[in-house]
């Protein structure tokens, strides 16, 4: 096991050599008599004598050395937890700000449910957004980057596991109004290409959470296909489905000319793997977040930043502990001499 040391201030060092000066007999210390071996042996005296001359020294140079403010430097370590490297894909779209079903939708007249779902269920976003930062906290070992998207991908973090840099993001998220346009093709091409200078270290995955979804032309379909087989990333979508909104699992064919569906079912078409989550209210995210969870639990290798950890404060303890050594020895001193 190698040992790595820097200093800030190595300049510092220079002062070093001044360590020796207490080594040095100044002409106080020395004591004519004209006959030494009348002269009892102080045992004790030659060792406080070295004693406080060690601990000047070494005052001395944990000083200096606390001055160049010595440390371990910022290293890289290899982990293994359990998790997954993952892309939160948002939509920022207009659409978002509108509500999901209340959770006593089933109870409600269906003649005034429409009207009802207007005022009275959660907002979409916001619901999604306080799931997603739950989500975050419990999920220690995960890497996320996140990035919203309308007319366009709105990257916001890029790949860390700092969970307050993320949270702060999706807190972001929130400001202010959604946007028109949508243009889902785009955004799931930016959200693969966040794999794409990563090492590949274990479970990959797009979480996708949008309400609505995009007629593809067939080079992005194309593009799309061949960057998740690429990276070896699965895709998961969280759709917030509208009171009218389309229903993915229908079997009418005619049904494929919807945006919602004509993606899901080209999604389903893919060679990698694919999940899609339909909920309607707020019960029905949750439980979607939480299998999303437990499907991505798989033992992932990363790579942990150490910080540098500077050892200034520790020289300049031992500097003050040698001073405080050195002051109860000249006491001593002086008391035996009265």
């Amino acid at each position: 096991m190698t040992l790595s040391l820097d200093f800030l201030h190595p300049w510092a060092l220079v002062l070093l050599p001044l360590a020796a000066l207490p080594l040095s007999r100044a002409r106080a210390d020395t004591l004519l008599f004209s006959y030494l071996p009348w002269l009892p042996r102080d045992r004790a005296g030659r060792v406080i004598g070295w004693l406080r001359t060690a601990c000047a020294v070494l005052a001395i140079a944990a000083i200096v050395l606390g001055l160049a403010s010595p440390g371990r430097p910022q290293t890289q370590v290899m982990r293994t937890g359990r998790g997954a490297e993952i892309v939160v894909l948002i939509d920022r779209s207009r659409s978002m700000d509108q509500r999901m079903l209340p959770s006593d939708w089933r109870s409600i007249d269906p003649m005034i449910r429409t009207q009802q779902s207007w005022f009275r269920g959660p907002q979409k976003s916001k619901t999604a957004r306080e799931l997603l930062s739950n989500f975050v906290a419990r999920r220690v070992d995960d890497r996320f980057a996140l990035m919203f998207f309308s007319g366009g991908p709105l990257p916001v973090v890029s790949f860390t596991q700092h969970d307050e840099v993320v949270q702060a993001g999706i807190t972001a998220g929130g400001t202010g109004p959604g946007l028109s346009s949508t243009d889902m093709g785009r955004a799931l091409l930016a959200a693969i290409a966040e794999f794409d200078a990563r090492e590949y270290t274990g479970s990959r995955a797009i979480l996708l959470v949008s309400d609505g979804g995009a007629q593809l032309d067939p080079p992005t379909r194309h593009r799309i296909e061949a960057g998740l087989a690429r990276n070896r990333v699965a895709l998961y979508w969280l759709y917030l489905r509208s009171i009218n909104g389309a229903d993915l699992h229908t079997d009418d064919p005619q049904a494929g000319t919807t945006a919602e569906v004509a993606m899901h079912r080209f999604f389903q078409s893919l060679h990698t793997p694919y999940h899609a989550y339909q909920a309607a209210e707020p019960k029905d995210l949750a439980q979607a977040v939480a299998d999303f969870g437990r499907q991505q639990n798989l033992p992932l290798d990363y790579a942990e930043q150490v910080p540098r950890n500077d050892y200034a404060r520790l020289c300049f303890a031992f500097g003050a502990l040698s001073c405080l050594t050195l002051l109860m020895l000249g006491a001593v001193q002086l008391r035996s001499w009265t």
